[in-house]
């Protein structure tokens, strides 16, 4: 149930105009998506709309009633209205009397799908400066990171809110892989989980397993993804719903590895079965963010979910080798916390308007 900003009344549905927005009965105050507004008042007002949102820097405003995070004060000209938008959701707050100043749409005529033709360049044009300007932020540490072979984000939304758990994530990986490597007794034998003694210490193993790493790049593998992608995903979802997700896709991986895994006595330990649930939820809800990969020395860029697919091709050709004994990563793990990610994504999505739905 959406809750007004303004008051906390219950927002609910109407149709207006071939669209529909989310009204609160008490204060008036009226919830639009920008494909919705379009449909409403046409292409051309759309678009102005999404330049005035993104040129703008604004003030903070009323809180967004789909994602919680505040939303950005922007002015139109025309008409002349003072409304807040939430730039990741593309929703706009009009207050009581506001949405019926929105012109209405023109009717339909032959230079509108040349007009749609512009407009969606101009658009691709936008997306492509975008991505230039967030090239030319790359510094060091990106190509760094990419000369490893790690994916750089090019131009994902900035989180609105600290990221406190995925920080802490982190921060107890790195406590507790150190204290494995100073311990005079095999932490790793001890509290990783072995398929066949997986109930060992109350099934606490399942736990402390997850925290656990056995080298340094795997440690600094695992928590290059967790910084990189999970601080979207708490943004988007919260941090319960981010805790959820991780422990979640955490003990699907580790399910997975104990029906899966042949090795039955060696203990397996690392965060990528939860991670990888991080993964494919970001992959899922910011489908159009751009990623960027250093590939004989060119930046290439590819889409998150695009990058995903490929990401599962290769764990299926691991599982393969794992399935014979073979390797030392358990792509069980990573598939089962990924089955975990697409079941949250699916219980938990909000889709994000396309190019598409804002020119067609």
């Amino acid at each position: 149930m959406l809750s007004c900003p303004v008051c906390q009344g219950h927002l609910h549905t109407v149709r207006h105009r071939g669209g529909l927005y989310f009204a609160c009965d008490q204060c008036g105050g009226r919830a639009v998506t920008v494909p919705q507004l379009r449909r409403m008042a046409g292409d051309r007002f759309a678009v102005q709309l999404l330049r005035q949102m993104r040129m703008q820097p604004g003030s903070v405003g009323v809180t967004c009633p789909f994602c919680a995070r505040p939303m950005q004060r922007f002015s139109l000209t025309d008409p002349p209205l003072e409304l807040d938008a939430c730039r990741p959701c593309l929703t706009v707050w009009f207050d009581v009397g506001e949405l019926p100043t929105v012109p209405e749409a023109p009717p339909e005529h032959p230079e509108m799908a040349r007009e749609r033709l512009r407009t969606r360049e101009a658009l691709e044009r936008l997306r492509r400066e975008e991505e230039k300007h967030a090239e030319a932020d790359l510094h060091s540490g990106h190509y760094l990171a990419m000369l490893f072979g790690m994916p750089v984000e090019l131009n994902a939304p900035a989180p609105a809110r600290q990221p406190w758990a995925t920080l802490i994530t982190g921060l107890l990986m790195v406590a507790a892989t150190v204290a494995t490597w100073l311990a005079s007794t095999d932490l790793v034998a001890t509290w990783g989980l072995v398929p066949n003694h997986w109930w060992r210490w109350g099934g606490l193993t399942f736990l402390t397993s997850f925290f656990l790493h056995g080298s340094l790049l795997h440690l600094a593998s695992n928590l290059y993804f967790l910084l990189v992608f999970g601080d979207n995903v708490e943004d988007f979802l919260g941090r319960r719903r981010w805790l959820l997700l991780l422990g979640g896709a955490a003990l699907a991986g580790d399910v997975l590895h104990i029906l899966l895994e042949p090795r039955s006595e060696v203990p397996c330990i690392g965060a990528s079965g939860g991670i990888s649930g991080l993964i494919t939820f970001y992959a899922l809800q910011f489908p159009r963010v751009r990623l960027g990969l250093l590939i004989y020395w060119r930046l290439v860029r590819i889409p998150a979910w695009g990058a995903l697919v490929l990401w599962a091709l290769m764990q299926g050709l691991l599982l393969m080798m794992q399935l014979h004994g073979l390797g030392d990563v358990s792509a069980a793990a990573h598939l089962g916390g990924a089955a975990a990610g697409l079941a949250a994504w699916y219980l938990w999505k909000r889709r994000e308007p396309t190019v598409d739905d804002l020119v067609l």
